[in-house]
């Protein structure tokens, strides 16, 4: 499957979309909040541009990508204030792939500039340039040293493709039963994974390399596991229960198995020292700051289930590769099972998703 074309969080704003399920994205973010704003703050004192660029790589769509944005902005004017400087001028670039819903997002941007005008008193906006920059950030994207702060949030767990080597010579799949490692995958399984992330996030830093300024700052939040262990009750426990709520509909009829055995997810959550290992050896970047915390999911709205509520979000961002591969008839049926699962192992214990903040400055 070419992930480049198919992959994106689904659009627009009804009840499965992107904008509706991605509440508990924003409370990682949020989490991270003060680290984010403090390493823009502490960029621009140490660098004070005249023309600040800014680039949110994997933005997807729906109210949390210009959230973010009002925030860091805002950030930078409350500095500009205390230091006696003239307001800045903003370039933002928001990137994710071809297919992202980037139409709902200008459709905000009315409503993003009131938001942010509206407590001032002089009157006066800020010069805020933002365009749409389509295309995959494991490769360039951006003119060299035009960008000054990086941010990306829940997308570097993300993979450029599924990885090769999980593949045998008649192109069959050795992690049979299986969409991501599991405690049953074959030792390759894990190797490949493994592989494809230190080349897309090797490629990711030296790009970005590239295009940031000296001293420019990335923040990156991503899954991620506590330990060297790949099978945790984090976010690869996740994925157990989708292959399992995918084997409930091959039992019932409704797909085939071979279609399970041959479906693997382009995902991967990296432990801290596969992460510090990449980044020393790329060379380009200091790590400045690493937190690590596991994400409260429990707390829904109205009466929904926890189980439901991660079944949506899940839906939400697996969405359309799930139906290019399985067809869209089987999704109800799919993540009906999936919300019932999650509700009855989070009854045994609470799963809690590993969530990264890092922060490198670029050398």
């Amino acid at each position: 499957m070419d992930v480049k074309n198919v992959f994106h969080m689904t659009g627009g704003v009804g009840l499965t979309s992107y904008a509706r399920n991605s509440s508990l994205q924003k409370k990682a973010s949020d989490m991270v909040k003060n680290i984010t704003l403090e390493a823009i703050q502490e960029l621009y004192l140490t660098t004070t541009p005249k023309s600040l660029g800014i680039a949110d790589l994997g933005c997807s769509s729906g109210p949390n990508t210009l959230s973010i944005i009002k925030e860091i902005i805002e950030a930078v004017e409350g500095v500009c204030r205390r230091t006696f400087q003239p307001s800045q001028e903003f370039r933002v670039y928001l990137n994710d792939l071809p297919s992202n819903d980037f139409n709902s997002i200008f459709k905000a941007l009315p409503d993003f500039s009131k938001d942010l005008n509206k407590e001032r008193n002089n009157g006066k906006s800020p010069s805020i340039y933002i365009g749409a920059y389509p295309g995959s950030f494991y490769g360039r994207l951006f003119p060299n040293n035009s960008l000054h702060f990086v941010y990306s949030s829940y997308s570097l767990h993300w993979l450029s493709r599924v990885p090769p080597e999980l593949y045998c010579k008649e192109g069959k799949s050795i992690n049979k039963g299986s969409v991501y490692i599991s405690e049953s995958s074959p030792v390759g399984v894990s190797q490949a994974y493994l592989k494809q992330f230190q080349e897309d996030f090797t490629l990711f830093l030296k790009s970005r390399s590239e295009e940031l300024a000296a001293g420019g700052r990335m923040v990156l939040i991503l899954l991620g596991r506590s330990g060297p262990d790949h099978v945790d009750r984090g976010n690869c426990f996740f994925w157990q229960l989708l292959s399992q709520s995918i084997a409930i509909l091959v039992s019932k009829g409704d797909v085939e198995e071979e279609r399970l055995d041959s479906y693997d997810v382009h995902f991967y959550a990296p432990s801290r020292d596969e992460m510090e290992d990449e980044v020393r050896k790329e060379g380009s970047f200091e790590l400045e700051r690493f937190e690590m915390f596991g994400l409260d999911q429990r707390h829904g709205k109205n009466n929904e289930s926890h189980g439901t509520r991660v079944a949506m979000t899940v839906r939400a961002i697996q969405e359309s590769m799930i139906g290019q591969h399985f067809g869209e008839g089987i999704l109800d049926g799919l993540f009906e099972n999936f919300g019932r699962l999650v509700d009855e192992e989070n009854a045994k214990e609470d799963i809690k998703p590993i969530t990264f903040g890092v922060v490198l400055k670029k050398l």
